[in-house]
C-alpha cells in the first residue's frame, strides 16, 4: 500500500490541490459572509470578537499549502509529470554547446578573445610600469621592455582577420554549419521517435534518490537527447580549435629563448635576497602572461561571429521546439528550472531547497516506521513509538544515590564462606541505581520523546523553582534587591552562549541540556511571575489585611490569582524558547533528538530531512501552545472580561 501511495504522489497531490483550491474559495465566501452578518453587532477592540472564525484558519492553511505546491513544483510534477523530463534533456544540450557559449557574446557578454586582448594587454600595461629598476642594468631593462613589446606584438598578429589561420577559419565555418543543422534537426520534430524501454522502466520523478529520471521518456525528450549528443561532439571539436598563424611562429621562438637565457642569468648571477626576489616575480609574471598568449586562443572577432550567429540560431530552435512546453516551464516551475549536472539532472530555484509536500510527507512516514530492520526510524533510533522498560531503571532516576549513603547502619561485607548478605543499605542503594527488579511496563522512546522529555523536565524545574522566587521578588524587599543583579545578569545573555560552556561541563547527556533549558525557562517564570505579583492592586491587598487575612493567604489567596495570567503566559513563552534552544543544543551536541536529525541533515543537504523536522517542531511547538490556551481558558476565565 505504501508502496503504491509512494509511486502515485504525483496524482495524489493533483487531488489535493483540487482539494485545496476548493477550500480557499470556500472559506474566503463563508468568511466574507459572516464578517457581512456580524458587521452591526462587532465592537472593534472586543477580545470576543476574534473567537471562532475557522473559515479564517481553513483559508490560511489553504493558502500557505497551495503556495508550498507551487514553488516547491508541487503543481507542476501533479499536472506535468513528464515536463521535468523533458527539461532534463532540454538541460542536457544546454550543457552540451556551455562550452562553445562561453567563447562567444551569447553566453558570456563578450567574446573570450576579447576578454583574453583585454586582460594580457592590461597585465602588460601594469608590468612595464611597475619594472624593478633596481633589480636590473639598463641593458637588461630594454630587453624586458621589449620582450613586452614583443608580446604585444603577438596579440595584435592574432587579433588581425588578415592574419587568421585559414584550417581553423574552415573548420569554424565547418562548425558553424553543423549547428544549423541541429536547429533544422528540432524544426523538423520529434514524429517517429521513441524511448528506449530501459528509459521506460525508470522510477518516477521524485520517488528514489535520483531527483529526475535522465533518459528520456517522451518523443520530445529523445529529439533533444539525440541532439544533445552531437552538439556535445561539436563543442568538442570547437575546444581544439588553435589560430596558430605563421606570423607569431618566429616571435614565439625569439620570446622562448630570450625568457630563458634570462631565467639562466636569475638562477646563476649573484644577487642579494631582494634582487633575487624581485627579478624572479618580474619574469614569472611575463612568462605567464607569453605561455597564455603561445596556445593559439585568440581569434579575430569576425572569425567566430558566424558560430555566435548558429548559436543563436539554435536556440531559437530549440525555443520552437519546446512548443507548449515552454509555457508550462513559465507558469509552474519558478525558477532556472533544470540543470543537467555531470550524471544527473536537478531541480533549481526555489524547488531546489522547497521540498514538495508529498515528498515531505513520504520521508515522515520512513522515519516514523517502527519496523527498524526495514528502513525505519533514523540512525538506529525510532522517531516516536513505545518501549518496555525495567520499572527500577525508571525508579532509580527519582532516587539519587546518596539517599542510600545517608541511610543508617553499614553495606554488607562477604562472609567467611564467600557469600553476601545483603542489608537494607544494599537493597536501597540497588534501587537508587536501577537494578531492582520490579518488572517492566510500556514507556515512551524515540528522537522526539527524547526532545520532549529534556523540555518538560526543565520547564517543570524552571517553573517549580522561578515562580514562587518570583512571587517572593515581587514581595519582598529582600528578594528583589538580592536575586534581581544575580538573574539579570546571565539572563540578557542568549542561550546559545551559555551552550559550548554547560555542554563542556556535563557533556552530551540529557543533564547538560536540561540544565541549559532550566536556565532559560527559570529566567523567564522568574520576571513572569515577578511581574504579576507586584501589579497586584494595592486596595486588594488592604482589604484583604482589613478583613484579617494572613500573609499566606494574602499570598495564596490575592497575588497568586493576580499574577496568573503573567505566570501562564511566561510559561508559554518558556516553551517556545525552551524549544528553540533544546533544537540548537541537540545540534552543537547530542546522539538524539530533533535537533540531533536536522543537524545530521544539513551536513548532508538532505532538504527534504530538514523540512521534516522544521514542521514536526512546528506542529509540537503548535500543540504546546493549543495546551496552553486551554489551560489559561480554564485557569483564568475571567481575563480580559473586566
Amino acid at each position: 500500500m505504501f508502496e503504491w501511495v509512494s509511486d502515485n504522489r504525483a496524482t495524489i497531490a493533483a487531488v489535493v490541490i483540487i482539494v485545496l483550491a476548493v477550500m480557499f474559495v470556500y472559506s474566503i465566501v463563508v468568511g466574507r459572509r459572516q464578517a457581512y452578518y456580524r458587521s452591526k453587532d462587532d465592537i472593534f477592540g472586543d477580545p470576543v470578537r476574534t473567537r471562532g472564525g475557522w473559515y479564517w484558519s481553513m483559508c490560511g492553511i489553504s493558502a500557505l499549502l497551495l503556495v508550498w505546491f507551487y514553488f516547491s513544483w508541487g503543481t507542476g510534477r501533479a499536472y506535468f509529470p513528464e515536463a521535468a523530463n523533458e527539461m532534463c534533456q532540454i538541460a542536457k544540450l544546454e550543457e552540451a554547446v556551455s562550452p562553445i557559449k562561453a567563447a562567444l557574446p551569447i553566453g558570456s557578454r563578450y567574446y573570450k578573445s576579447t576578454l583574453l586582448v583585454s586582460r594580457n594587454s592590461e597585465q602588460l600595461n601594469v608590468l612595464e610600469q611597475q619594472l624593478p629598476t633596481d633589480a636590473y642594468t639598463v641593458a637588461e631593462q630594454t630587453e624586458l621592455l621589449d620582450l613586452i613589446g614583443q608580446t604585444r606584438a603577438l596579440i595584435e598578429n592574432s587579433s588581425n582577420p588578415a592574419n587568421v589561420n585559414p584550417s581553423a577559419e574552415a573548420e569554424l565555418r565547418a562548425l558553424a554549419e553543423r549547428i544549423d543543422g541541429l536547429g533544422s534537426t528540432l524544426a523538423q520534430g520529434s514524429d517517429g521517435m521513441e524511448p528506449t524501454a530501459e528509459a521506460l522502466a525508470q522510477p518516477k520523478w521524485g520517488t528514489t534518490f535520483v531527483e529526475i529520471p535522465i533518459l528520456p521518456i517522451t518523443s520530445k525528450g529523445v529529439m533533444f537527447d539525440n541532439v544533445s549528443v552531437e552538439a556535445a561532439e561539436i563543442a568538442s571539436a570547437f575546444l581544439k580549435i588553435r589560430n596558430k598563424i605563421p606570423e607569431n611562429d618566429a616571435l614565439i621562438a625569439d620570446i622562448k629563448t630570450r625568457l630563458a637565457a634570462l631565467k639562466d642569468v636569475n638562477e646563476n648571477g649573484d644577487f642579494d635576497e631582494a634582487q633575487a626576489e624581485a627579478r624572479n616575480d618580474y619574469h614569472k609574471s611575463l612568462d605567464r602572461i607569453f605561455k597564455r598568449l603561445d596556445d593559439g586562443t585568440i581569434f579575430p572577432a569576425e572569425t567566430l561571429a558566424g558560430v555566435n550567429t548558429a548559436i543563436a540560431g539554435l536556440d531559437a530552435a530549440r525555443d520552437d521546439a519546446k512548443g507548449s512546453l515552454g509555457l508550462v516551464d513559465a507558469l509552474f516551475f519558478p525558477g532556472p528550472g533544470v540543470v543537467k549536472s555531470k550524471t544527473q539532472c536537478t531541480e533549481q530555484g526555489s524547488a531546489r531547497w522547497l521540498p514538495k509536500p508529498t515528498d515531505v510527507v513520504g520521508t515522515f512516514g520512513t522515519l516514523a516506521n517502527p519496523d527498524l530492520e526495514n528502513g525505519g526510524g533514523y540512525r538506529g533510533e525510532v522517531l516516536l513509538w513505545w518501549d518496555w522498560r525495567p520499572v527500577g531503571e525508571l525508579a532509580g532516576l527519582l532516587v539519587p544515590e546518596f539517599v542510600a549513603d545517608l541511610w543508617p547502619g553499614e553495606y554488607a561485607s562477604h562472609n567467611a564462606d564467600g557469600t553476601i548478605t545483603p542489608q537494607f543499605k544494599d537493597k536501597l542503594l540497588a534501587f537508587a541505581q536501577g537494578d531492582a527488579n520490579l518488572g517492566h511496563i510500556p514507556v515512551l522512546d524515540g528522537h522526539i520523546w527524547d526532545s520532549l522529555y529534556r523540555v518538560l523536565v526543565a520547564l517543570a524545574l524552571g517553573i517549580l523553582v522561578g515562580v514562587p522566587l518570583g512571587l517572593f521578588m515581587g514581595v519582598s524587599r529582600f528578594f528583589k534587591s538580592f536575586f534581581d543583579p544575580l538573574i539579570e545578569l546571565y539572563r540578557p545573555v542568549p542561550p546559545l552562549a551559555w551552550a559550548p560552556l554547560i555542554l563542556t561541563i556535563f557533556g552530551i547527556q540529557d543533564d547538560g541540556k536540561i540544565f541549559l533549558l532550566f536556565m532559560v525557562a527559570f529566567a523567564i517564570m522568574v520576571i513572569s511571575a515577578r511581574t504579576g505579583a507586584s501589579g497586584t492592586q494595592l486596595s486588594k491587598i488592604r482589604a484583604s489585611h482589613t478583613l484579617g487575612s494572613t500573609n499566606r493567604q494574602i499570598m495564596w489567596n490575592v497575588i497568586l490569582p493576580n499574577a496568573l495570567p503573567e505566570i501562564l503566559t511566561g510559561i508559554r513563552i518558556a516553551i517556545g524558547v525552551c524549544w528553540g534552544t533544546l533544537v540548537a543544543a541537540e545540534m552543537l551536541a547530542g546522539t538524539t533528538g530533533i535537533g540531533f536529525i536536522e543537524n545530521i541533515a544539513r551536513t548532508v543537504s538532505d532538504y527534504e530531512l530538514i523540512w521534516v523536522t522544521i514542521l514536526i517542531m512546528g506542529i509540537l511547538g503548535f500543540l504546546f501552545d493549543l495546551i496552553m490556551r486551554w489551560v489559561i481558558a480554564k485557569t483564568i476565565p475571567w481575563r480580559g472580561q473586566g
